[in-house]
């Protein structure tokens, strides 16, 4: 395998190299699906708008973490390769987060298995983030509808209250 499956980096991250590299030299491919989540300016039912907002994670976790969800998607899948990037650091609105790409033989198969790995990685990889408004810095709780979109797939999320 080429590139790597998981990358945690503080740099952007440009969609079409990323692809590109994904697609590489594999003439099976017919389909490529893929998700790109951005820093919004605020927060669901949020009235302050985001200034900033902060990721963390716990490095060598987070990228077993993910390369196991990758796993998962093979088993549940009939998909060739995935990538995922994920940012840490501070970042702006509209500033890139998260790129998860999928490639298959048909797009179904792609759309399912990147959306699994989104709905997996807002709920159980080991990320923390940080939102700062004009009324200060707080860190971002899981929400219900995260663990309800993971439901759907038969997994139980337990990180929303």
């Amino acid at each position: 395998m080429g590139s790597p499956r998981v990358s945690i980096q503080t740099r952007d991250f440009d969609l079409s190299d990323e692809v590109a590299r994904l697609r590489a030299a594999d003439q099976r491919i017919g389909a490529v699906c893929s998700f790109v989540g951005t820093v919004r300016d605020r927060n669901a039912g949020a009235e302050a708008s985001v200034r900033s907002l902060e990721l963390e994670h716990y490095p060598g976790m987070t990228e077993a973490s993910i390369e196991a969800m990758i796993d998962e998607a093979h088993k549940r899948f009939d998909i060739f390769g995935a990538r995922v990037v994920h940012r840490v650091g501070l970042m702006q609105p509209l500033d890139q987060i998260v790129l998860v790409a999928v490639t298959s033989a048909h797009r179904g198969e792609s759309f399912k298995a990147c959306e699994f790995l989104m709905d997996y990685l807002k709920t159980q990889a080991p990320f923390w983030k940080k939102e700062a408004t004009p009324e200060g810095s707080h860190w971002v709780d899981a929400r219900v509808s995260d663990d309800d979109a993971l439901a759907r797939w038969g997994i139980a999320g337990s990180n929303a209250s």
